[in-house]
């Protein structure tokens, strides 16, 4: 079966705006496919009427500007049931990754490893809220 019928788009891009998504890819530890399909899946969301073409400076702008959007927060979803609130106790960086430490409750602390790149991205200093998301033996931080 041909990759088309298969659900398969395939389309060419410039130098630049491969390096676009492959940095956006690396900053939001997410595929070029995810990217792609929530952009979209965004496109349902604007408005009907045509648009005239955009030029090329225009298309980097816009194409900035969709994935400043789709990095924006949104509410924290999760599958587990335990989601403990907390305060960042201690957050020691490392090479390619970092510990993190809550404090759940007076004298209660859980500590989970994650990536240097998440607790980057999630802003995580000592004193800032934090969760600590418990699925079976792990433990994950999310931040509002």
């Amino acid at each position: 079966m041909p990759r088309k019928e298969q659900g398969w788009v395939t389309f060419q891009t410039s130098e630049e705006e491969r390096k676009i998504l492959e940095e956006f890819c690396q900053h939001s530890q997410r595929t070029k496919t995810e990217i792609l399909r929530e952009l979209v899946r965004g496109l349902h969301k604007s408005s009907s009427s045509p648009q005239p073409l955009p030029t090329t400076q225009e298309k980097v702008e816009t194409q900035t500007f969709e994935m400043e959007i789709i990095s924006q927060k949104k509410p924290l979803k999760v599958s587990s049931r335990n989601v403990l609130k907390g305060v960042v106790k201690r957050v020691t960086t490392g090479t390619v990754n970092t510990e993190v430490t809550l404090e759940i409750v007076h004298k209660v602390e859980l500590t989970s490893i994650i990536t240097k790149v998440s607790a980057e991205e999630l802003e995580l200093f000592e004193g800032t809220e934090a969760y600590a998301v418990i699925k079976s033996n792990d433990i994950v931080i999310a931040k509002d």
